[in-house]
């Protein structure tokens, strides 16, 4: 028995060890990117955030949904109010029961969550050739790397290696995990016309929708910043109280 647990612990061993040397094989460095909201002092780059909102809105939430994204959240990013309404009144959301107990469909409101381009998970999937497009609100939390992921995913379409085939309906992307991805390279210049006059090159577009996505994720990670420096402060503060009391403790008794 004890040699039967001996050899089963050192083949999961063994394993464990050809997987972790596959996946270290499978890393790829990710391209350096900066970003004004990295840093425990960083904070949104507020146009840049808009900017990618608009790219969310015009390509992404074609196929990803939202789920927790509320229009009026996006007060945070600087659009007023009138803003807010005429972006959610473009949307149509499900309500109901009415007086003869049906569902039915209305223009979106502030306080309506965005909503998702497919009615379930089986049309989502009718439509992608089999694949659930994920949804992205916590997408910049859900994978290592974050919005230098996002980034890379969205820059990482080239052509594939020498020697290496492509399955029918996948596309080559040196930044996603098998280096094969059912999506199609979503973005392309000029593709979203910026109202601000920025040129809307793919590494514009890329980074800017990788600062919302990140918004998306984190909407309180400002507030977690000043309050995580507000605490350290006070506890340097504190620390330096209880060691003056200390010394002046200690010093009466020598």
């Amino acid at each position: 028995m004890r040699k039967l647990l001996i050899s089963t612990l050192a083949g999961l061993g063994a394993l464990m060890g050809v997987q972790a040397t596959a996946i270290a094989a499978e890393a790829v460095e990710l391209p350096e990117v900066s970003f004004s909201h990295e840093g425990p002092f960083g904070t949104y780059d507020r146009a840049a955030a808009q900017r990618g909102f608009q790219v969310f809105e015009q390509v992404c939430s074609a196929c990803h949904s939202a789920k927790y994204l509320a229009f009026r959240n996006l007060a945070d990013l600087g659009y007023n109010e009138d803003e807010i309404k005429a972006i959610a009144a473009k949307k149509q959301v499900q309500d109901g029961p009415d007086d003869n107990g049906d569902m039915f469909m209305r223009p979106a409101v502030a306080s309506d969550r965005w909503p998702s381009p497919y009615a379930n998970e089986k049309q989502a999937r009718a439509s992608n050739g089999g694949a659930y497009p994920p949804d992205l609100s916590l997408m910049a939390k859900a994978r290592l790397g974050g919005e230098h992921y996002i980034y890379a995913l969205l820059t990482g379409y080239t052509e594939p290696p020498a020697g290496m085939e492509v399955r029918p309906g996948m596309y080559y992307n040196a930044y996603f995990a098998g280096h094969q991805i059912g999506m199609p390279p979503p973005l392309a210049a000029d593709m979203v016309p910026y109202g601000d006059g920025t040129p809307a090159t793919v590494e514009q577009m890329t980074h800017d929708v990788s600062v919302f996505l990140t918004w998306l994720a984190e909407p309180k990670m400002e507030e977690r910043k000043q309050t995580g420096i507000k605490v350290i402060l006070f506890l340097i503060a504190l620390t330096i109280v209880f060691y003056v009391a200390k010394r002046r403790i200690w010093a009466r008794i020598h």
